[in-house]
């Protein structure tokens, strides 16, 4: 037999295994489509980070003060290693629409119309600049806009130190500062943030700043020191209530790109080695069959002189054939489904270009690891080819060597029927290969869940955060500090019926060398519209005369309780003092610092002050409450907190839509693949049993019983195992996931473990259905001829 013989006697290996050629080739797909798309995303979206900072000379430091002279830019300047300074005036201000109640957020930014910044650099998306000199013009960021639906040459009102100014919207423009919208928390806020740029002499008049600054942004020489530039910076505009510089890394825009960034390698990683183990398994055992059927053949190949090496690369272009199939599926799913992801982004990342990238290096890294997967399960079957004697391999096999079953030995024979006997019989005759199967199916069980548990957890989270910890309607922010008796003031506002008052104060926390920037949030003793709970739901307080740290702050400082913190006020007298750590609680939102709200006013050497307040508002009044509150100058913030858990579910379900559909897909694929291919095999090995009975008069479907009956209980252990499993993942995910900003719980409820387990039953009915009528046409006379 020439070579060519062997490739015809491949084609036709091919052919006649076809469906589970297929089945495999798709379970590879799947794991290198996840490769392909996770790691696609994660290039697109860190080449159009890099492209947008570079091309608009994104800052490298940011630093704010409550008014700086503008002729303190100099000194900043002369520091070691500071390349470019730029200042200017930033204010945030309350924002209202015709027609829309609840008021929002407006950030204002002077520029300068007849010399651009040089920094953060401005790109123009439709409309037009505001015009030098023209008051009441504004460019406006692209998605408030879009999310507003507005049109340009509309109106927004602006109340600018107590007074209402009227801003027509001329341009919108999209920034590096900006690329993800947000007020401060981790939370897109397109809809109720709104960020204007307005010619920089207006505002300045507006707010008693001309001549001075509140905002710097600098850019540094190559290779110069980050954290002695943020330091010398925080000395210069200390005298000038600086509230402390921070890096690119910390700014808040940087951060939350970059976590999303580094959860798209954490995807491209888990997940697909999950696909491909099971793709080797699967690979594995049919090799293992294809070569225990062949047994004859093979002996009268090595008869007639065919060496070992040309027998195994036979079988092993065999696995290449699959794998390769397998890979050029899976290239094609990773580049409609990186595509897919990259366009869903655009509704969270603004960039001005955002294209699909798909390195070359990731198409060769998957395809590798795809091609290591199945040369890897392939190898384990062929090496019993190279085991088998000619002479050996011309005798049948030896016939199994049966045994009372485990029930039979015990005496429990009596409590199944024949057939059931059959069944557990079978098992206990190959227990790995129902292992591996019950495994298979296990792992898709776990991907499910693993992929949709974040919808239970995402619910979870928000269900704490703004039902049990802000447990407030609404929540005012003020201008200044006021006297505590506010509160006084706000409980007589239409609707009103409990307020809380709270006091936070910017602040940098150092503990050696180690440093960070938050703020002590002080609450009352009594307080109950805003708690600190930590992950378990248990309420901590701030013991008296200390403070109380989230256990991500702690062990970013490297602290415990007991140990002593330098605290830096970066508001009021700018007191430096030492703080006892009281205690740590582990939240699942934000890197804070607790005190009681008598401890922080004494320790910022003030009277009895407060900065916000939290209301408990009738729904059916709130309207009227909101109205008030937008004539009131000193609520510069107010935010209504159903209005963050509806745009964040409204911008998030499209997102969970599109991922459940995907891993559905791909666990119904793996599912399918490991059933359907144990079926075929059981069937082929066991068809002369099968037609066995058939011919003593056995029906179809008792036939069936014996075979699918055995797959029912694989399917059945797995379940249970997938689910260990998938918590499991779930928790290995949570834990690769950054998790500074929000610590996502391990949530998963009754109907996402229903929802994964119908999805492989399912898979699982369809593998029987077509094994059935498999079995319902097998060929009862070829299949029972006697084997010499």
């Amino acid at each position: 037999m020439k070579p060519s013989s062997l490739n015809r006697k491949l084609l036709r290996d091919l052919w006649s295994l076809k469906t589970q050629v297929l089945s495999i080739a798709l379970v590879i797909a799947c794991g290198i489509g996840a490769f392909v798309g996770s790691f696609s995303t994660h290039s697109s979206l860190l080449h159009a980070r890099e492209h947008y900072y570079d091309s608009a000379r994104f800052a490298h430091v940011f630093a704010s003060a409550k008014r700086a002279p503008a002729s303190l830019a100099a000194r900043i300047r002369a520091v070691p290693g500071v390349a470019e300074v730029e200042t200017r005036v930033v204010r945030d201000a309350q924002l209202s629409i015709p027609g829309v109640t609840p008021p929002m957020i407006a950030r204002l930014i002077g520029i300068d119309l007849a010399h651009p910044p040089g920094m953060n650099r401005l790109t123009l998306r439709s409309g037009r600049w505001p015009a030098p000199g023209a008051r009441g013009e504004a460019a406006v960021n692209q998605r408030f806009l879009e999310a507003r639906r507005l049109a340009l040459g509309g109106r927004v009102n602006v109340l600018l130190n107590g007074k209402l100014e009227r801003l027509t919207l001329v341009g919108t423009v999209l920034t590096p500062e900006y690329i993800y919208a947000t007020r401060g928390g981790g939370m897109p806020d397109d809809e109720w943030f709104a960020v204007l740029w307005v010619e920089a002499a207006p505002l300045a008049a507006a707010f008693n700043m001309e001549g001075a600054f509140n905002s710097a942004l600098l850019r540094l020489s190559k290779n110069s020191s980050v954290e002695k530039a943020v330091e010398a910076l925080d000395a210069i505009l200390e005298p000038y209530g600086g509230f402390g510089a921070v890096e690119r890394e910390d700014q808040m825009s940087h951060k939350i790109l970059s976590q999303e960034i580094n959860q798209q390698r954490v995807w491209g990683t888990v997940l697909p080695a999950i696909f491909l183990a099971v793709a080797a398994f699967i690979l594995n055992v049919v090799l293992h069959r294809q070569v225990n059927a062949q047994r004859g053949e093979i002996a009268a190949l090595k008869a007639l002189g065919y060496e070992d090496r040309a027998i195994a690369w036979h079988y092993l272009k065999f696995a290449s054939v699959i794998a390769l199939l397998g890979v050029g599926l899976g290239l094609a799913l990773g580049w409609w489904l990186g595509r897919a992801m990259t366009g869903l982004y655009t509704d969270f990342f603004h960039f001005p270009r955002f294209e699909f990238v798909l390195p070359a290096g990731v198409l060769a890294a998957g395809s590798a690891v795809a091609l290591a997967a199945a040369f890897g399960g392939a190898l384990a079957a062929i090496r019993g080819v190279l085991r088998l004697r000619a002479a050996e391999a011309l005798r049948p096999p030896a016939p199994a060597e049966f045994r009372p079953l485990l029930v039979e030995r015990l005496g429990y024979a009596r409590l199944f029927t024949p057939a059931q006997r059959m069944i557990l019989r079978n098992l206990e005759r190959k227990p790995v290969r129902a292992a591996v199967t019950v495994a298979g199916i296990a792992g898709s069980v776990a991907i499910l869940l693993a992929g949709t548990f974040w919808t239970d957890a995402v619910e979870y989270f928000m269900d704490v955060q703004f039902n049990k910890v802000m447990r407030s309607d609404v929540n005012v922010g003020f201008a200044e500090p006021l006297p505590h008796s506010v509160r006084n003031d706000l409980g007589r506002l239409p609707g009103v019926s409990q307020v809380e008052v709270t006091r936070a104060i910017p602040v940098r926390l150092r503990a050696g060398h180690r440093s960070y920037r938050t703020a002590l949030v002080a609450l009352a003793d009594d307080a109950l519209l805003q708690r600190i709970l930590d992950a378990e739901l248990r309420e901590a307080k701030p013991a008296p005369g200390s403070v109380l740290l989230t256990t991500r702050l702690a062990e970013r400082l490297g602290v415990a309780p007991g140990d002593e913190v330098m605290a830096e006020l970066l508001e009021g007298k700018r007191v430096k003092s030492w703080l006892r750590v009281g205690g740590t609680v582990r939240e699942l939102a934000g890197m804070n610092a607790w005190m009681r709200l008598e401890d922080l006013n004494r320790f910022a050497r003030e009277g009895a002050v407060v900065s916000g307040a939290g209301l408990l508002v009738d729904r059916a009044q709130e309207g009227a409450l909101l109205e008030r509150l937008k004539q009131m100058p000193a609520a510069a913030v107010v935010i209504v907190n159903r209005t963050l858990v509806d745009t964040f579910r409204e911008t998030s379900a499209k997102n969970v839509l599109f991922f459940t559909a995907i891993l559905s897909a791909f666990a119904a694929t793996i599912a399918v693949g490991v059933v359907y291919n144990s079926a075929r095999i059981q069937l082929a090995e066991r068809a002369w049993e099968l037609a066995s009975l058939r011919v003593l008069g056995f029906t179809r479907g008792e036939v069936s019983v014996l075979l699918l009956g055995e797959l029912a209980l694989e399917i059945a252990a797995a379940i249970p195992l997938g689910f260990a499993a998938g918590y499991g993942l779930a928790a290995l995910l949570l834990a690769l996931m950054p998790h500074e900003m929000i610590e996502f719980p391990l949530i998963i409820s009754r109907p996402t473990y229903l929802y994964a387990g119908a999805v492989v039953v399912a898979a699982g009915v369809v593998s029987a259905l077509i094994v059935r009528n498999r079995i319902d046409n097998l060929d009862m006379v070829g299949v029972l001829k006697t084997r010499e």
